[in-house]
């Protein structure tokens, strides 16, 4: 049974226009269960592409009086949000860890982390900014204006269930629009969370809303529906293709966050035992289910054995367990199908030539050993897809140019990671990598100052800073003839 002080947050139900439409009340419903006990922890309407029509329809009418709020207006709305937001953080944190997984002390940071982005653009309402620009003629005057581009969709997946809905969700508020939130139908209890909360901060009805269902449908529906103007999505790439496709008939603004396969390279001028700290923290948080996650770990042959020996005594130190219990740091995978795919891609990896140093297989249930190979091919299952687990292949080079080739050796371009302390080589190497995202000398980049997103098939658009705001404006060019 699940104890919150605040038991409103958990509402098994979809808010739609202002109003919370219950799983009993729909025409169907599907269960939530805890990847780590796998017990259900509620159920949450099935709705389908009528119901993407009517919220769409209600959204659309919210966000004409929406737009003209003043930017102080929507900013105290924002920050009002965050307050219900922090509030409310524990309760939000054990929801994220009940349908996630991931450790408490992990969701309790993703919560900070929602906050910090609601608040920065909160900030950023005030400085949407237009500009004048010099004419093309005496008699003309020139300037441009931003406006919020409408109707909003963002479909967010299960690993991040707070902080990439908030990534979607506060810029969108901030310039003007409404948003209709698809949650992934394994962790929807968050984003549903976030939706009471935008109620009790005082947002206007049909203005922030979220619905759940089938995953194909209602993203369908929600692609092809006109009146929906842009589509923010974070996910697989193979899915960022469909959507993109989906929506190219009503030509709308896509921003995609897609898969990475991101290297981490250590020099032979690295700080060692900062490079192992760094590698836990990009290749084991959420259990390796990450986007920016290390994927391919590349190391200087002349510094590998001593790397190896002391990220082989850190990861044998990790705690597995539920992330409810106290000091676990690695919980569950999503679902037994992912820890079954994982322990595959590891079989498949140690048939192709790959030494298995430890773990590599299920422990319980959805529970997956933190796992070390080396000698693992660069051109194999387990290093051309996203693992998306906490398994870390390692492979050597000797040279500069063969680690840049072999990071750069893949589709994908999201995130890249290097240790180094030659200030030149920092400079080269940060130059060369074909990812949106480059970490030196940390294996933690996230924050809402900073744009997050990639290259290549990675996606299109950035999150956060300045430029995620932009992404849910329109520029409009005025030309003012001021001859009398």
């Amino acid at each position: 049974m699940i104890t919150l002080d605040n038991p409103a947050l958990l509402q098994q139900a979809n808010f739609i226009n202002g109003k919370w439409l219950s799983a009993d009340s729909a025409p169907a419903k599907f269960a939530v269960t805890n990847p780590a006990t796998d017990e259900i922890i509620g159920y949450v309407p099935s709705f389908g592409k009528a119901t993407v029509d009517e919220v769409v329809t209600h959204a659309d009418t919210a966000w004409q009086a929406f737009r003209r709020l003043t930017a102080k207006e929507r900013a105290d709305l924002l920050f009002r949000f965050r307050k219900q937001i922090m509030d409310n953080q524990h309760d939000l944190a054990k929801i994220i860890t009940l349908e996630q997984g991931k450790p408490l002390t992990e969701s309790l940071a993703e919560i900070q982390s929602s906050a910090n982005t609601i608040e920065w653009f909160a900030e950023e309402v005030k400085r949407i900014y237009g500009e004048t620009i010099p004419p093309h003629s005496h008699s003309k005057r020139l300037m441009t204006i931003k406006q919020p581009i409408g109707v909003t969709a963002a479909i967010t997946p299960w690993n991040f269930p707070s902080s990439i809905v908030t990534r979607k969700c506060a810029p969108a508020l901030a310039a003007g629009c409404a948003i209709v939130i698809k949650p992934a139908p394994e962790t929807p209890f968050s984003a549903i969370a976030l939706a009471y909360l935008s109620e009790q901060a005082g947002f206007p009805s049909g203005i922030f809303n979220v619905i759940t269902g089938d995953e194909v449908e209602l993203g369908k529906a929600l692609c092809e529906n006109k009146t929906v103007r842009m589509i923010s999505f974070t996910g697989s790439t193979a899915v960022g293709r469909i959507l993109l496709k989906q929506s190219a008939d009503t030509i709308k603004k896509v921003t995609l966050e897609l898969g990475g396969n991101a290297p981490f390279i250590v020099f032979d001028d690295a700080d060692i035992d900062k490079a192992v700290s760094g590698t836990i923290a990009c290749k084991f948080r959420n259990s390796g289910q990450t986007c920016i996650s290390a994927n391919r770990i590349i190391v200087d042959k002349s510094i590998y054995p001593e790397y190896l020996d002391k990220l082989s005594k850190a990861v044998a130190t990790l705690k597995v367990g539920d992330g409810l219990s106290p000091d676990v740091q690695i919980g569950p995978l999503i679902t037994h199908q992912s820890a079954l795919r994982l322990q595959s891609l590891v079989e498949q990896a140690v048939d192709q030539g790959a030494n298995l140093v430890t773990g590599g297989n299920i422990l319980s249930g959805n529970f997956f050993a933190p796992t070390i190979l080396t000698d693992t091919p660069p051109d194999i299952a387990l290093t051309c897809d996203e693992i998306f687990g906490p398994v870390a292949p390692i492979m050597t080079f000797t040279d500069e140019a063969e680690a840049i080739a072999i990071a750069n050796q893949t589709d994908l371009g999201l995130a890249g990671y290097f240790y180094s302390r030659n200030i030149s080589r920092i400079y080269r190497v940060a130059e060369a990598l074909e990812t949106g995202m480059v970490g030196i000398n940390t294996g933690s980049i996230s924050t809402e100052v900073a744009p997050f997103g990639g290259i290549k098939q990675s996606g299109l658009g950035r999150e956060g800073a300045k430029y995620g705001i932009d992404e849910y404006t329109e520029i409009k060019y005025l030309c003012i003839d001021v001859t009398d």
